[in-house]
């Protein structure tokens, strides 16, 4: 089935044409219509870079030129590897200019899986930068620098590439994690990142004066939706600075400080934001969020409307989608609400049968954002889509998500649960087949068990269940570093614990339920460690109140711990307000330990010591000192 729309910029744009009704087949040709509108408005915007709509589109027609020269058009998909920036968006804009999809590849994958996903995809060009050109490992592709050579966006601009693209042609391609131990690849046509756009603009009332945020890994599918509706209308994208990204405060003060209208953010740090208080002038009107289970409403103070959303990789991100009011509701969790524009979906049951309102059954989704299916496995492709037997039109498919849901009286979905072993974790799918087939390459382990636990609503984190090998020696951190050499660090196990055997059901199955909870502080009484200098004490202490440990030695890891990414960005929130020294949020992945953090940290405090006039030191001692009793300043 072919789905046409009409073109809605013209009518979002704040021009005053509303009859025009000329069909579009990409999202790319809806952002140089707004470049032609007006060239002169801020498109994107980062603490480094700042775009205009005019430099956009000449930017991206000039790339795409080169990248049409070079062999790119309709099904050839490019490799994107680039931080979160203006260049991201450049080089995605330009690979559909020029009729190609793209692969976005984040830049901290371990070189085994970017060489897997380049492979797999067959990739003949990677666009990167000059910081990142050795992260990409050697192979049947060309790797381009975006900022290393004044020949990629040489020539005249102005004109956009003439491709012969059709609406069922590739936008992007996204890896997720697989169950054989090898990650998928989704395809998704332009028709479907059209519909998504379509729906977005038309359900949240874009206008080319909002300001939306970006703040997603490239790698993770919400990062398409943080763009192209906004640049599809003649809004504008703000990458959200770095030190803000993981840390609630941090992350409420730059939307304001932004005066951003429409943002997303994935759904744990979502419920941390809407605990805040937020100024009843606050111009931000959405907050989006999704990827997990939302487990609270939103509180009736809030200035802005909380939007729930749920969506699979395979149906371009956004499948359902409910505004929420507060509710006095515990015990309920909030809905994911109903279907978005041109998408179906149903609850059934093993025989394929819908069940009762009420009834748990396994959610399927048909429709425009049905992706294509996965690069070059059909045997996926025939397990997870098939031909909607509600619908019986030529082409009409549905997917089989996995997840478990039921209807709620008003007819919305809730969602309960997985049917099979899947994790969601911090926005991410991972599937524990790929990470156990990992660990299992260890030849240090018999077998593994990967399960995630959490100690409070929301707050999950991965456990590894390790079976040593005869006469092998269980050393948790050297399988934490053999998996970080192998996988993203999502999906990398904070805990590791040793067991002599797997519990397995009667049938012969893992007995996930006899897998024992790890006990993170189960001991009453704190056994001081060995004493570290004052820096290294204060780091110590800092932890202990962060993972809730009651002891940390100096060379105990972060991630063993039980630390992840959100954590870690409180961390340095922490450590920036216990020392005055501005950590990059890689640094808790680079130095993990205490000793090894402690020690960059002292680093930066003696850096930033021999940079002070003798005057300033003077100053500092004197605005630390004690004060009298009774005397204040």
């Amino acid at each position: 089935m072919v789905y046409k729309f009409m073109s809605i910029s013209a009518r979002s744009s704040g021009c005053g044409n509303s009859t025009n009704s000329t069909p579009t087949k990409r999202v790319s040709e809806l952002v140089s219509l707004q470049a032609q509108l007006n060239p002169q408005a801020l498109a994107l915007q980062s603490a480094s870079a700042t775009i205009s709509y005019g430099q956009l589109e000449s930017d991206a027609n000039r790339l795409a030129a080169y990248l049409r020269a070079r062999g790119v058009g309709p099904e050839v998909i490019v490799g994107v590897c680039t931080d979160r920036s203006p260049s991201m968006v450049l080089a995605a804009l330009a690979v559909m200019k020029a009729g190609g999809a793209y692969l976005p590849l984040e830049p901290e994958s371990p070189t085994t899986r970017l060489d897997f996903m380049l492979n797999d995809a067959r990739v003949p060009l990677v666009l990167t930068s000059s910081s990142l050109y050795r992260r990409i490992p050697a192979g049947n592709w060309q790797v381009i620098a975006l900022d290393g050579s004044a020949n990629l966006l040489a020539g005249d601009g102005r004109s956009a590439v003439d491709t012969d693209s059709a609406e069922d042609s590739l936008a992007y391609v996204i890896y997720t994690s697989g169950s054989t131990g090898q990650p998928k690849g989704v395809q998704i046509t332009q028709q479907n990142l059209l519909n998504l756009v379509s729906w977005h603009v038309k359900t949240f009332a874009v206008t080319s004066a909002d300001r939306g945020s970006q703040l997603s890994s490239i790698g993770f599918d919400a990062a398409v939706w943080e763009v192209w509706p906004y640049l599809a209308t003649g809004a504008s994208v703000h990458f959200v600075a770095e030190e803000a990204r993981f840390a609630a405060e941090p992350l409420r003060d730059w939307l304001l400080a932004q005066e951003i209208t429409i943002g997303f953010v994935a759904t744990v740090l979502a419920e941390q934001l809407i605990r805040l208080a937020w100024p009843q002038s606050a111009v931000l009107r959405i907050l989006l969020t999704g990827a997990d289970t939302l487990h609270h409403y939103p509180p009736c103070h809030l200035p802005f409307t909380l939007v729930n959303n749920y969506g699979p990789t395979e149906c371009t991100v956004v499948a359902t989608s409910c505004a929420l009011s507060a509710e006095s509701k515990p015990d309920v969790r909030p809905p994911i609400g109903r279907s978005i524009s041109n998408v179906r979906t149903y609850i059934l049951d093993q025989n394929l049968r819908e069940v009762p309102p009420g009834d748990v059954g396994e959610l399927y989704i048909g429709g425009a954002n049905l992706a294509r299916g996965y690069v070059r496995r059909p045997d996926l492709d025939k397990e997870r889509f098939f031909p909607n037997p509600f619908r019986p039109v030529a082409g009409e498919r549905l997917y089989k998500t996995g997840d478990l849901a039921r209807y709620l009286p008003d007819g919305q979905i809730a969602f309960v649960g997985r049917a099979d072993d899947q994790i969601k974790l911090r926005g991410y799918r991972i599937e524990p087949g790929e990470i156990v087939a990992a660990l299992e390459q260890h030849p240090a382990v018999a077998a593994a068990a990967i399960m995630a636990q959490q100690d409070t609503p929301g707050d999950k984190y991965l456990v590894a269940y390790v079976v040593p090998a005869p006469g092998a020696e269980f050393d948790q951190r050297a399988l934490h570093s053999f998996l970080r050499r192998r996988l993203p660090d999502y999906m990398v196990p904070g805990i590791f614990l040793r067991l002599d055997r797997l519990p397995l059901t009667p049938g012969g199955k893992l007995d996930r339920a006899a897998l024992p909870r790890p006990a993170h502080a189960d001991s009453s009484v704190e056994t001081p460690g060995p004493a570290g200098s004052v820096v290294e004490q204060r780091v110590e202490t800092l932890l202990k109140g962060l993972l809730g440990v009651k002891q940390i030695d100096a060379g105990d890891n972060f991630f063993l711990l039980g630390g992840h990414s959100l954590l870690a960005a409180q961390l340095i929130a922490q450590i920036r307000d216990a020392f005055g020294v501005e950590l990059p949020l890689r640094s808790i992945f680079d130095f993990p330990t205490v000793a090894e953090l402690s020690a960059k940290v002292q680093e930066l405090i003696v850096a930033k010591i021999n940079a002070m006039t003798p005057e300033e030191i003077e100053q500092a001692l004197a605005d630390s000192a004690p004060q009298p009793a009774g005397r204040s300043r």
